[in-house]
């Protein structure tokens, strides 16, 4: 299909089917077929299960109108991986739909290079995908892999299980005042919010955390994404079980409690999306296995319990928490 001056099919050889990004070897990636043909082709090595998941992000929704494109290419694939993250897979591969109102030479070669520096970084070629003409629109397919049967699922959350965070939480949220304004971490003099942007525009996908936690027995995850009391009765619904947390226990940085207040960074802790850590529930006779950080950037916290009550989060004090996560319509 044309899509304006640049045929679709010069689009992509020029900035997808390079080798930058479409010739990345991954760790199980010999024998791939990609790029070049109607499907990609790859083999599943014996006693491995497939996990897949589809991200689509729509400009003026999910990211502001005329964002730096680099931010945005980093940005789209590194939450698409943080689903392979809470399902402790290992990245293996990707697709993009490209939906594009015009075509510009600069955004596409920028765009793609924030793809490109976070594939390299997680050895994930890119393999297929589609172009079209309209609002610009993002979909992101990613493909892992997982040991058969070892996937974290959220379903598997037990009464008396610890429930815990990695990283520090409301980031995203503290930021999102500046994201509106067509702030980046690049431009912005401040330094607790340019960390707080940092934290939105350039998420770290949680992978080799997953990968840990599945080896070292947690029984749930869910990357979270739509703010951590939301994502969290998605885990206890799934379980058919309850929680019981203490807000105060939450981990948060030193930029958003400096730049917003305890009480208020709190709050977007609870509450705030896009920050794409994780929460998961582990049993208490292994939380002891558990480091006090799995890297220099990922703190684990134990913030709570799972209790008998389906699908209910309380606080401490037994307080039904009933703040509701982000919905798309």
């Amino acid at each position: 299909m044309i899509i304006g001056a640049v045929g679709e099919f010069e689009l992509i050889k020029r900035y997808f089917a390079c080798p930058e990004i479409a010739q990345i070897q991954g760790q199980h990636t010999s024998g791939l077929r990609g790029i070049g043909d109607d499907c990609a082709l790859f083999d599943i090595p014996v006693g491995m299960q497939l996990a897949q998941s589809l991200d689509t992000l729509v400009e003026g929704v999910h990211f502001p109108v005329h964002c730096d494109p680099f931010a945005l290419g980093y940005r789209a694939l590194a939450v698409s991986l943080s689903d392979l993250a809470a399902a402790g897979a290992e990245p293996h591969s990707f697709t993009l739909g490209l939906t594009l109102p015009s075509i510009s030479e600069l955004w596409l070669k920028e765009f793609s290079e924030g793809l490109t520096h976070v594939a390299q970084k997680f050895r994930l070629p890119l393999i297929g995908g589609d172009t079209t003409k309209g609002p610009l629109t993002l979909s992101l397919q990613v493909q892992g892999l997982v040991p058969k049967g070892q996937a974290l699922l959220r379903s598997g959350a037990k009464v008396g299980d610890l429930i815990c965070v990695t990283g520090t939480l409301g980031d995203a949220a503290g930021a999102l005042r500046a994201v509106m304004a067509g702030d980046t971490p690049e431009d912005c003099g401040d330094a607790h919010i340019k960390y707080l942007l940092s934290r939105y525009w350039y998420p770290v996908p949680r992978l080799s955390a997953g990968q840990w936690l599945r080896q070292a027995g947690a029984t749930s995850a869910i990357d979270i994404s739509d703010g951590l009391i939301g994502d969290l009765r998605h885990i206890l619904e799934a379980s058919g079980v309850g929680a019981e947390i203490a807000p105060e226990l939450l981990p948060t940085s030193f930029a958003l409690n400096q730049n917003h207040g305890r009480d208020n960074a709190l709050t977007m802790a609870l509450t705030g999306g896009d920050d794409y850590e994780l929460c998961f529930t582990i049993p208490r006779e292994l939380a002891q296995t558990l480091p006090a950080k799995l890297s220099d950037d990922c703190p684990i916290t134990c913030i709570g319990q799972v209790t008998d009550e389906t699908g209910i989060v309380r606080d401490s004090q037994g307080i039904p928490l009933i703040e509701k996560a982000y919905t798309h319509f």
